[in-house]
């Protein structure tokens, strides 16, 4: 039972650590000084938490369904706008920004742009600190803008530093060559994995394009490991 609680090694390489975290450390700062410039640095201060969030998911995880662009840019705007009705109707309290909150979560995965680091935002906006209350339905201006500006960063940083970003459900799995891919009529699909998906009617953040791609891949080192002990067994006799 504690061996559940060992986490599983991460499949990358330091390089790939080294990579991300200086593109979370650039876009951050980047985004943080512009919104400063522009609305000052205590509102700037008060969004550098989920901007840290956000970051780490732009720039280590950009594959995934939470790092897309509509999913940063929608997440954000949803928890503001939540953070700010539930504050003018019911107050700036703790119950009230944990309320904000959960409403922003279901308008997320509504409009299908789930951010985890939205669900801080819209704590942060209805518990906010005086200046930022002050902005009133204004504070949509530097939320936006930090948020687009960490967008931009990572769209520039990942692509110059050969990650492909942003990635979207829509864009076409790359050609398995013919000698890799299963031959058996039966083998799952992206579609195969679209229904399991649908049936265990929970989220994975991982399209089912990039499940395909993982089983051929993993079918095709079955494969070699059984040609590879076939092989052996011949040299041995």
């Amino acid at each position: 039972m504690l061996e559940r609680w060992i986490p599983a090694a991460i499949n990358t390489r330091p390089s790939e650590w080294s990579r991300a975290a200086i593109g979370m450390s650039l876009g951050t700062l980047l985004s943080v000084w512009l919104c400063a410039q522009v609305f000052g640095m205590d509102i700037a201060l008060h969004l550098i938490g989920p901007l840290g969030a956000s970051a780490v998911l732009l720039f280590a995880v950009s594959s995934g369904a939470l790092a897309q662009p509509w999913s940063i840019l929608g997440g954000y705007l949803c928890a503001s706008v939540m953070a700010l009705l539930v504050a003018h109707l019911i107050g700036r309290t703790l119950g009230s920004a944990c309320l904000a909150a959960g409403l922003g979560l279901i308008l997320m995965c509504w409009l299908r742009c789930l951010h985890p680091p939205a669900g801080a935002l819209g704590l942060l906006l209805v518990l906010a600190d005086p200046t930022t209350v002050a902005l009133d339905w204004r504070v949509l201006g530097p939320v936006m803008l930090a948020a687009a500006v960490l967008l931009l960063s990572a769209l520039a940083y990942n692509n110059l530093t050969r990650v492909r970003y942003p990635k979207g459900p829509s864009e076409p799995v790359p050609m398995v060559p013919a000698e890799q891919r299963p031959m058996d009529p039966h083998a799952i699909t992206a579609e195969d994995l679209k229904l399991a998906l649908a049936d265990m009617q929970a989220f994975f953040d991982v399209t089912p394009e990039d499940l395909e791609q993982l089983i051929h891949a993993s079918e095709l080192h079955a494969r070699r490991r059984s040609i590879g002990q076939v092989l052996a067994e011949r040299v041995e006799r």
